[in-house]
Parts: structure tokens; C-alpha cells; sequence
């Protein structure tokens, strides 16, 4: 019996979300959390609640911005979020960057790098009439020569002579795909802090970088496919009651031997959204948004959801990924929960990352997608076509956030159709990126096309976009 359905009963289902009812588990706007199967109506989107931060000095000209996916993340004067190239180790040698060097410049590379084995080093890369060099997707945030160190902001010296901001010492940059202030369409993922995610398997990518959110010690936030996940700083995850109120704990003796209560130090403060609760004379629990704290002995790893699978409890998160298109649906599968379709066919996001020194992505329609046609359908952008449809989006239809947004394609080349162009498709897109179905999928909760591609799908292929990934992961991370 499979982890976080069987255990808890649940039968396979497909709620609609965007009408009169959604799917708990789904974030933005959506009150309960992951693994209550109760149908709520959808508040309205000005009650999204937003991460709090941790005020850290900042030179003049930046500022921090709230995020849809990754919380708050630094950005420069005009809005735009900063990102970091962190070293990684691949599967043959490194990229990415050192501390204090930077490695992004304007020279445009022809040839493969053999940092991801089998490929040797000294293939060309395809498309060099067109291909862009690092600093032309990935703009250096320039110093002056009067800017000056503040806190862990410091300037870097770059070859050509110019001067680099850095945070924590790694060099910072813009990317020309963020277009409003808290876009973080240039990261990996949209994650933050996880990118080494994938190990050797995925390209060394950029993520966004911000201030520490603002928990007490003992807690942290992790970035999931649902929002931003509270959990301890050993990385567990952190759970609320329904019974509770925002004055008293209703689990005691048998329930506080599953359900440990998070205990507060006696010299915590209540401050912002954080408070106590008194559980006996002089031991006070930490509460969250008025909700007592607890984690859950038997959850198996960390950022886990299993727990949300027993009544009445539920995982907390700081901010809530916004929600789905109306219309899509969450279908349980072999091995966790799936975004779906209207019809219940399992959604695929595309990974892509070159193998070239500047680990350049690959994934989104203003690049190359000579990666994609070759792998999806031997270079035959009809075949394609047929194998991986792309998310059709429904006339008229519009992105509710900037995270879900309808993108016009051109089905020839996958890239983005031209306004006048009357064959074009109008396509629903995740993080500005076209997201797919698999022709292999033949009944709600097939994942056949899951980790299709080189290394799993995690450096040139397609990854079903995971709610709950209970068998590889736990807590739907991307």
C-alpha cells in the first residue's frame, strides 16, 4: 500500500479547481493544506498572504520583493530579482561559481564542456548563429567606484576591469526573462536555496537570493511545488491542528506522543505573526498565524506531507504557491499526486540545461529548442506535436498570477508566435514556461512520461509536475 493514500483511505479523485470547489491541497489563495481532501471555495486573491523577512542592511539601490514562488528575494533599483550562480559539482568536474569570481562573460561558447557524462568535451553546440553568451541572458549587477560593503553585500573585482556586487560573496546578476518586479522566471525551478537539487543530474543553475526568513531558531522554509513550507531547521516538517484555538492545544498525553509540540524557550517573545500558547505552568508551545505548532513522529523523511493525510491536520506553510487555471484537477498516481488536466492527464513541466561551461537553460521558448524537438521527437517538431501536446488554454482565457500565465506558440518551431500569426496555439504556461501532456497517458493518473529524457529528465527532458512526490521525494520540491 503506497504511502500518503493508501494509509488514510483515500480513493483515487479529480477535483475541479477554478469553479465552485478546489482541490485543499492546491496553494494561492486556497485556506487548507495538502492531504485534506475537504472542497473549499476559493477566497479571493487579496487574501494571499505574503512571507515575512528579516530586515538586513542593504546598499542604497536595492530592495527587497515579494515573490509568488520563492518569498521575499533582493532585487535592484528597477525591481528586478538578483540571482547566484552557486559552484556545483556535475557529474564530470564543476561549474557555476566560486565565491568572489565571477565566471559570466560576454564571450559566446561553441562548444560542449563534457561536465555531463556521456557527452565528451568539444562537441558544438547547436545554433551558434544564434546563441547568446552568458552575459547577454545573465546581466552582472555593476558597482560603481564608490560603492562600498554593506553587511554581506560586497564588490568583486570582474576581468574585464569592472566592479560586481555580491552577496555572501557570490556574485550577483539580473535575467532578461524577469519582466515585473518579483518575476523569478530566470531560476531554476523557481526555487530558492534548493537549487543544487538534482545532484550531477541537472544543470548548474541560477537562483534567486534574499533576505532570512523571519522564524524563530529551531525553524526554517523550504520552497515546495505548494508554496513555502514551514519546517524545523533539521528540515521536518511542522504541522497545526483543527482543534486547536489560538489560546490552547487540544493534543495532550497518547495525541503528544505522535504529534511532539514545538516548545518555546522561556524567554520568547510573541512578535508579528509568531505567539505562544500556555500548555501547563511555565512550558509554552510556538504558535504561527494563531495556530499551535507540532511535528509528527512518524513522518519518514523531511519536508514531508504525511502527515496532512491524518484528520484534522495539516501542513503550514508561510506563503502559498498561487493556484492552478480553473478547470485543472490533482489525481492520485502510483507514487504521489499530480497537477492535471481537465480530463484528468497528468501535467509535465521540460527541464533543459546546455552542457556547456556557462550552463546555459534551454527550457523556455526564447531559447533554442533544438534540445527539445531532438529529444521529443527526433528533431520533428510534428512528432512532438503528437507525442507531448502542449496544455491547451481555453479562448479568452487569462493567467490569474504571474505564475500562471496563457503563452502564444508557434507550433512549427515551439517558440513564441508572432501577434499576427494565425496558426498559432495558445498555450497554458507555468512560470513562463509551456507545460505539456504525454500521448502515452491513457486514463487519469498515468505517469508514463515522468523522467523522460537524459538523466531522468532532470538535464534534457520532461518531469509530471509533482503535488506530492511520496515515493521519491515526500514533499513536492522541484
Amino acid at each position: 500500500m503506497r504511502r500518503g493514500v493508501g494509509r488514510s483511505g483515500r480513493a483515487k479523485r479529480a477535483l475541479t479547481i477554478g469553479g465552485l470547489l478546489v482541490a485543499a491541497s492546491f496553494a494561492g489563495g486556497i485556506a487548507a493544506a495538502s492531504g485534506d481532501m475537504t472542497t473549499k471555495a476559493a477566497p479571493a486573491a487579496t487574501t494571499r498572504e505574503v512571507e515575512a523577512y528579516v530586515s538586513v542592511p542593504m546598499p542604497p539601490g536595492f530592495r527587497v520583493e515579494s515573490s509568488e514562488l520563492a518569498g521575499p528575494v533582493f532585487a535592484d533599483a528597477n525591481g528586478k530579482t538578483l540571482y547566484i550562480w552557486p559552484f556545483k559539482r556535475m557529474r564530470v568536474g564543476y561549474s557555476g561559481e566560486q565565491k568572489g569570481k565571477p565566471a559570466c562573460y560576454d564571450q559566446v561558447l561553441e562548444e560542449t564542456a563534457g561536465l555531463m557524462s556521456p557527452y565528451p568535451a568539444g562537441l558544438r553546440l547547436p545554433e551558434l548563429d544564434e546563441r547568446p553568451s552568458c552575459t547577454q541572458l545573465w546581466a552582472p549587477v555593476l558597482a560603481d567606484a564608490e560603492s562600498r560593503p554593506v553587511g554581506k553585500w560586497t564588490v568583486v573585482g570582474r576581468k574585464d576591469g569592472t566592479r560586481q556586487w555580491a552577496y555572501d560573496e557570490q556574485p550577483l546578476y539580473t535575467s532578461g526573462l524577469d519582466r515585473e518586479p518579483g518575476d523569478t522566471f530566470g531560476g531554476a525551478g523557481g526555487g530558492r536555496r534548493e537549487g543544487g537539487a538534482g545532484g550531477g543530474d541537472s544543470a548548474a543553475g541560477r537562483i534567486p537570493v534574499g533576505p532570512p526568513s523571519k522564524v524563530p531558531p529551531g525553524f526554517d522554509v523550504k520552497t515546495t511545488t505548494l508554496g513555502r513550507l514551514l519546517t524545523t531547521n533539521k528540515s521536518f516538517s511542522v504541522y497545526a491542528y483543527d482543534k486547536d484555538t489560538a489560546e490552547k492545544s487540544s493534543c495532550h498525553d497518547e495525541c503528544a506522543r505522535t504529534w511532539k509540540p514545538l516548545i518555546a524557550p522561556e524567554t520568547a517573545q510573541p512578535q508579528g505573526e509568531w505567539s505562544t500558547v500556555e500548555r501547563s505552568v511555565g512550558v509554552r508551545q510556538w504558535a504561527f498565524r494563531r495556530q499551535p505548532l507540532y511535528t509528527y513522529t512518524l513522518d519518514s523523511r523531511p519536508s514531508s506531507l504525511e502527515g496532512s493525510d491524518e484528520p484534522g491536520w495539516h501542513n503550514v506553510y508561510v506563503q502559498r504557491a498561487p493556484a492552478p487555471p480553473p478547470g485543472f484537477t490533482r489525481q492520485d498516481t502510483i507514487a504521489g499526486e499530480v497537477l492535471a488536466d481537465s480530463r484528468g492527464r497528468t501535467i509535465y513541466v521540460y527541464n533543459c540545461g546546455d552542457d556547456s561551461q556557462d550552463q546555459l537553460s534551454c527550457d523556455h521558448p526564447d531559447y533554442t529548442q533544438a534540445y527539445r524537438l531532438a529529444m521529443c521527437g527526433g528533431g520533428d517538431a510534428a512528432k512532438c506535436l503528437q507525442n507531448w501536446p502542449y496544455v491547451l488554454a481555453e479562448k479568452g482565457a487569462t493567467g490569474a498570477s504571474r505564475t500562471w500565465s496563457v503563452m502564444r506558440i508557434d507550433p512549427k518551431t515551439g517558440h513564441r508566435a508572432t501577434p499576427d500569426q494565425a496558426d498559432a496555439l495558445s498555450v497554458w504556461a507555468y512560470r513562463d514556461r509551456p507545460v505539456y501532456t504525454y500521448a502515452m497517458d491513457t486514463q487519469p493518473g498515468d505517469v508514463s512520461g515522468d523522467a523522460t529524457g537524459e538523466w531522468r529528465g532532470q538535464r534534457n527532458g520532461f518531469k509530471a509536475f509533482w503535488l506530492r512526490d511520496d515515493f521519491f521525494g515526500g514533499g513536492g520540491g522541484e
